[in-house]
């Protein structure tokens, strides 16, 4: 048909009178979001770890904040968190230096939620049995509606052990700390009843050495524990800068010292600590992260001068257990969201969670999953505990194992889950590739893997009692798998050796990891379960990929212990 025989003919029927212009195709065999699902209730593994690590008394609440968690237009509040992510502002518009960091109401909702429900203060406010479990527990659904929030959360909640060696500091601001009371205006904490703590440790040239800081600090009269001063000097990463105070590091005649540093001075005006430029992160968007330099910014000292990292390592180990709930949280949404979207998809006429491979895939990142899970709670009911020398040794050692070994395995799941998906999977309408961007910002911060095993060494050489604490929490499992005997014997002879320790400390600490989490697997997961870790993770000649579990593994029932239902 020519051009003009078109014109004269069907092309210039009118539209309505068309056969083809319907719609194109039907939509069909695709999944749907996950959402409207209480994510307490549809999580066997996490509401079985609340129950035997302490927290029974705490589910009605948690089944309340899961449906909450679960609901879609809160699941909606993480994405516009992280989409409209934070503004800086230096000056106001008359010229007044503010330092004014904005954020997107969803991502205040998210703060209010968190500080309201005690995520940044509970186990100290109401310590007792299954405290910090039912925090922990809140802290892992919470996570997975959105990260970034957490890093405030998480450096409030970890300065208050730190600031109770200072009783005088502790006595004035303790109570707005651990207050459920969130206030995010940029004004003075006289005028406030809640506050928010950061830390500004970390300078360009030393990283996570941090005794090679070059802030000085210089005391404004008298010097001594609770005294002022004034600090000098440039803070390369100050994650959260619109909290109310900081803990700092700063040089003093007698090394590396720990300071408390608000954000206004007592007489109103701005603390010159002034915020050069928000960093540009590929992942943990909806947090402002900074740099930052103080310009004779008032502080008071906390603690012994010169003993600044011992001043804060009861806030480092906080934090890091916090990196271990919040990458057990991650590899729980990335799992979720793999196993949502298997149970509805097919391919090649089958679902997709109903076909081999897939099923060997799925049934694996559910057993990372709950075996991360399964050691993060184990540490939670530890840290109710510390008044038992056991469990006391078991935080010193453990947190470092876990932080090392959790959030390194999180960045892998998470693409793994992302393939389970599809193409799908990659687009930014999607939270997986939010969840991607995250899965590696726990393995770094806090201190990286190296560092993680460094300080297992460390703990090691400076406590050797914290082995025995180790093999015996590990030996309560003694006897119900020959696989996990010889695989702990052969790690205690390893650990004997100390020849190029250092050198093999990666390799160690896998094991350690390994061998704690299927010790816990056994005791308390179903034979389904501990079976299929240990065959996988202590059977198995060197490392594979996802989807390499052994035959015999019941795929099914790991599946469908893990798939929420919505």
């Amino acid at each position: 048909m020519t051009y003009t025989q078109a014109l004269e003919t069907g092309m210039n029927r009118p539209a309505h009178t068309s056969p083809y212009l319907a719609d194109t195709h039907e939509v069909s065999n695709v999944s749907c979001e996950l959402s409207n699902f209480n994510m307490y209730a549809e999580d066997k593994a996490l509401t079985e770890a609340v129950q035997r690590e302490g927290a029974a008394w705490a589910q009605g609440e948690l089944a309340a904040f899961g449906a909450m968690t679960g609901a879609a237009d809160y699941l909606e509040l993480g994405h516009l968190a992280n989409k409209f992510t934070p503004e800086f502002d230096t000056h106001d518009r008359f010229g007044n230096r503010v330092d004014l960091v904005k954020f997107h109401p969803a991502y205040h909702q998210l703060m209010t939620t968190s500080i309201e429900h005690g995520l940044h203060a509970s186990p100290w406010t109401a310590p007792g049995v299954g405290a910090h479990v039912a925090r922990a527990a809140k802290t892992y659904l919470h996570t997975q509606v959105e990260a970034g929030h957490g890093c405030p959360i998480t450096m409030t909640f970890a300065a208050v052990p730190a600031l109770r060696l200072q009783p005088e500091l502790a006595a004035a601001w303790e109570p707005k700390i651990t207050a459920r009371v969130y206030d995010p205006r940029n004004v003075p904490d006289s005028q406030k009843q809640g506050v928010t703590l950061g830390m500004a440790m970390t300078e360009k040239q030393g990283g996570s050495d941090v005794r090679s800081n070059s802030t000085q600090a210089y005391p404004l009269g008298k010097e001594g524990p609770g005294e002022a001063y004034e600090l000098v000097g440039h803070k390369y990463f100050v994650s959260a800068p619109m909290c109310d105070a900081f803990l700092v590091l700063a040089q003093t005649p007698r090394g590396l010292t720990c300071f408390l540093m608000p954000r206004w001075r007592p007489d109103g005006s701005k603390n010159p600590m002034q915020i050069l430029r928000l960093k540009k992160k590929m992942g943990n968007a909806s947090n402002a992260s900074s740099e930052t330099e103080l310009r004779g910014a008032l502080a008071w000292r906390v603690g012994e001068e010169g003993r600044g990292v011992a001043t804060i390592i009861e806030m480092v180990s906080m934090t890091r257990f916090d990196c271990m709930i919040g990458s057990s949280a991650g590899m729980r949404m990335a799992t979720s969201q793999a196993l949502h979207h298997c149970a509805h998809r097919s391919a090649f006429g089958k679902v997709l969670n109903q076909q081999a491979l897939m099923q060997n895939v799925l049934a694996d990142l559910a057993l990372e999953s709950e075996a991360a899970l399964a050691l993060t709670f184990r540490m939670a009911r530890a840290m109710d505990q510390r008044a038992s020398e056991q469990e006391d040794l078991l935080v010193r050692l453990v947190t470092a194992v876990g932080k090392y070994w959790i959030c390194k395995r999180t960045p892998g799941l998470a693409y793994e889950a992302m393939e389970c998906i599809g193409g799908s999977g990659v687009m930014e309408d999607s939270m997986m590739p939010r969840l991607y961007r995250e899965a590696p910002v726990n393995a770094i911060w806090e201190g990286s893997g190296n560092v993680q095993c460094l300080d297992v060494l460390r703990a090691i050489a400076k406590t050797p009692a914290v082995v025995e604490a180790y093999f015996a929490e590990v030996a309560q499992a003694r006897g119900t798998s020959a696989l996990l005997d010889r695989y702990t014997e052969h790690l205690a002879r390893d650990l004997r050796d100390t020849q190029d320790l250092e050198y093999r400390a990666r390799d160690v600490v896998d094991r350690m990891a390994l061998a704690l989490q299927a010790s816990l697997l056994l005791r308390h997961a179903p034979a389904f379960v501990s079976d299929a870790f240990c065959q996988s993770r202590l059977g198995q000649q060197g490392h594979h990929n996802y989807g390499a579990l052994p035959r015999g593994v019941d795929t099914a029932a790991l599946i469908a212990r893990a798939t929420p239902r919505v």
